[in-house]
């Protein structure tokens, strides 16, 4: 009895366990360190570009490969990231991206030229690729754990602290390059490095793969002939979109010849790099990585050229530069928090696409003599589109992908994004070639202005986005019917 008594009141002092029915708290804080690591160094380069360039005496259309280098890395990177992920779990993979980001940060600190400069950023693109998949593949996996969908709040957190992050960049590396000189922008990378390996160590758990069934040999191997051909598809067009003449249309034959043996190859790999197949079997998700690559292009291509136009043409240094751009991190970040929760996708992106239409009207009429105030106002306008659409479309990948290739699905969304922000450093290049002068900007702000265009009309058409949300009551289970023959 006495016996009895004593475990019953053992059982009354135990504290629930609200793990096992509830998302677990501890995993945000590594999940936004180490999604922000990508956006941070997309936007922190945009106000070091002149220095560097004036550092190392290169020109424009040089230091635009400090851009497109990063972006090279992750467009490729995030799908492999991902497919690991989905394989193996993040944790491993988290703590690995972690320390490569670290040494790339030491090494762009230390660069004694342009091109280790560039190599730096090389490897921070495949070292910061890891995290928002990572992040994505917790997400699900919660709900797969707690059998309840995973609270809202908690995308609307991730996406948030990663728009956060891309806007604040610029003002930070003002703020940096002031104190330290761009070297610091670069150093950045490795304090956040170390605060990725410390809470990727204490607190990433040793998670299972999604899939409920086995994993086969050919499954967990990667796909190193498409990878190469996907490379050699983007490395060839993009210099092509640098330097469009005449004498380079032999890049756009290997493009067009990579292409077609990537999109041959993808077909027939029993594991293919990129899943051709699922796309043809889910054209909204294919629709949602096409919109955000076109809200992408418009989004990068005003903050780098804008940036540069207001420090050439404007005639503002790059600690100047990074304050007056702080409406944009203000707006996004006032605009996602308030809309965070709602899941009215289709109306945040048409919102998304009347503001990038406004501002692209607006920098037409901008001149190097144009107010203050105006300037602000064209940046705060700029910043809508920035807390929307990333948002939106994040949101749409995470109910219309299959939950078991969330990592997968996930690295694709960042690759189409950076295939949005590569074509918006070519264009920044071909515009903008020796000095970003308001001609230059007024010739991107017509680019802007087209894709914003095709933006609103792919918005528009997709009927899929009104089913994007739907309760499902099986958080294992796809939210939103994304296979229907439309």
């Amino acid at each position: 009895m006495a016996k009895t008594r004593k475990q019953l009141l053992q059982l009354l002092q135990q504290k629930p366990d609200k793990r096992s029915d509830s998302f677990d708290r501890k995993l945000i804080t590594p999940m936004i360190v180490g999604s922000v690591l990508n956006p941070v160094n997309s936007s922190i380069i945009a106000v070091s570009l002149v220095p560097i360039g004036t550092a190392f005496g290169v020109g424009l259309s040089s230091t635009t490969w400090l851009v497109s280098g990063l972006y090279l890395a992750t467009a490729l990177g995030q799908p492999v990231i991902g497919k690991l992920v989905d394989v193996y779990g993040p944790r491993r993979l988290y703590l690995a991206g972690a320390i490569f980001t670290g040494i790339a940060g030491l090494l762009g600190a230390l660069a004694p030229s342009f091109w280790v400069l560039i190599v730096a950023r090389v490897i921070l693109g495949f070292g910061t690729c890891v995290g928002y998949p990572s992040a994505m593949y917790l997400i699900r996996s919660e709900a797969r754990r707690t059998g309840h969908e995973s609270p809202a709040g908690v995308l609307t957190t991730l996406a948030v602290s990663a728009q956060t992050i891309a806007v604040i960049g610029p003002p930070l590396g003002g703020v940096l390059i002031s104190l330290g000189g761009w070297r610091t922008t670069f150093a950045l990378n490795i304090l956040l490095a170390l605060a990725c390996l410390y809470y990727g160590f204490r607190r990433l758990p040793s998670t299972t793969p999604l899939r409920e069934v086995p994993i086969d040999n050919s499954e967990s191997h990667l796909d190193y002939p498409g990878m190469l051909l996907f490379a050699v598809m983007l490395v060839s067009f993009l210099y092509f979109l640098m330097n469009p003449q005449i004498s380079q249309l032999l890049l756009l034959v290997i493009t067009v010849l990579s292409a077609i043996g990537f999109g041959w190859r993808e077909l027939h790999c029993a594991a293919p790099f990129l899943d051709l197949r699922v796309f043809g079997g889910n054209r909204p998700l294919l629709i949602t990585y096409i919109r955000n690559a076109l809200a992408m292009t418009v989004g990068y291509a005003f903050l780098y050229g804008f940036s540069q136009w207001l420090q050439d043409g404007r005639g503002l240094n790059a600690a100047a530069t990074g304050v007056i751009l702080l409406p944009l991190s203000l707006v996004a970040i006032g605009v996602s928090s308030i809309t965070g929760r709602r899941k009215e996708i289709r109306i945040k992106l048409l919102a998304a696409a009347i503001a990038q239409i406004i501002f692209c009207l607006l920098l037409l009429v901008l001149s190097s003599a144009s107010p203050l105030w105006l300037l602000v106002v064209v940046i705060a306008i700029a910043g809508i589109p920035q807390g929307l659409a990333s948002l939106a479309n994040q949101n749409a990948v995470y109910y219309q992908a299959d939950p078991t290739r969330m990592g997968a699905s996930a690295g694709l969304l960042r690759t189409f994004t950076y295939l949005g922000a590569l074509l918006a450093s070519a264009a920044n290049s071909l515009f903008l070639q020796r000095t970003a002068d308001t001609a230059g900007l007024h010739r991107l702000a017509v680019f802007m202005l087209l894709i914003s265009a095709l933006f609103a009309l792919l918005t528009v058409v997709d009927r899929s986005l009104g089913k994007v949300g739907v309760p499902n009551p099986d958080p294992t289970e796809k939210h939103v019917e994304t296979v229907e023959q439309q």
